[in-house]
This record gives C-alpha cells, structure tokens and sequence, in this order.
C-alpha cells in the first residue's frame, strides 16, 4: 500500500550529473565509498569545474558497516548554507542510494530543502558477464574526469 509520499531521492546518470554540476556552481558531489576505494579506484576530479567533491564513507571498509557519524559529517561539510542540489555517488549506485535517502531524511527533519540525488551506476558501473566492473557504464566508463588519489 502506497503512503502517496513522493521519493526523498531521484536518480541521474554520471553524464547527466556533471553537466548539472557544470551548470550549478552551488551543486555539491558527495562520494560516499571508502577510503580504500578512493585510494585504489581512483576519485572524480571536479577541478576544471573549480572546485571539488566531498568524501565522507557512508560504509567502513573491510566490514562495511554503516558509519554512524555519515549524516552529520556531510552537513557539517556542507557548511551552514545547503546547496539546492545535493548528488551522492559510490561503486554501483546502491551505498549512494541509501546515504542520499539518510541525509534527505536529515534536511527534512530540520526543515531544509535540498535535492538529493543518487548517480545511477556510480563510479565504477555494473557487472559484466564476466563478473568485472568498469566496462558497462558508470563515471569512469563514461569517460568523465577522474584521477588516482
């Protein structure tokens, strides 16, 4: 049974994103992966845009739970003006999903508006058939800008 309450989080894909982000000098990118991740993976490179992402794990590496300091390390990144646009980002899509959702859930509960919004496929993409990331989809597949950390 439906509540009839719209979603907290909408969802663009990695190219639809940066030219929002190309845009809106106010949008801010949140990578939500861990530390491993950016340092192995490689991180988007938001500096032709001049400026750059926000990296707080949603998830800590190598058990992968949930940090419980995530909602109000981002805000505390973010700083006292919220950005109208809020784009979350990790591996696939699915961690990103789920922070978004926390810290929409945050902003509303103080009253604030801001879109959060999920990158679909995330910085690496799906699964192949073969089992490997990377050659689907995703930021980097897309060929957007990204650098080794």
């Amino acid at each position: 049974m439906s509540t009839g309450a719209a979603p907290r989080v909408s969802e663009l894909l990695p190219d639809e994103t940066w030219t929002t982000l190309e845009q809106d000098q106010s949008a801010m990118l949140i990578d939500v992966r861990t530390q491993a991740e950016w340092g192995f993976v490689g991180v988007p490179d938001l500096e032709s845009l001049g400026r750059s992402a926000i990296f707080v794990e949603w998830a800590r590496y190598p058990d992968m739970s949930i940090n419980p300091h995530f909602v109000e390390t981002v805000i505390e990144k973010l700083g006292p003006e919220i950005p109208d646009k809020l784009f979350f980002l990790c591996r696939s899509g699915v961690r990103s999903l789920r922070a978004a959702d926390a810290v929409a859930g945050a902003l509303a509960d103080k009253g604030i508006t801001a879109d959060c919004i999920n990158i679909a496929e995330g910085f690496e993409g799906d699964l192949d058939v073969e089992g490997h990331r990377g050659r689907l989809n995703g930021w980097k597949v897309r060929g957007l800008a990204w650098r080794q950390s």
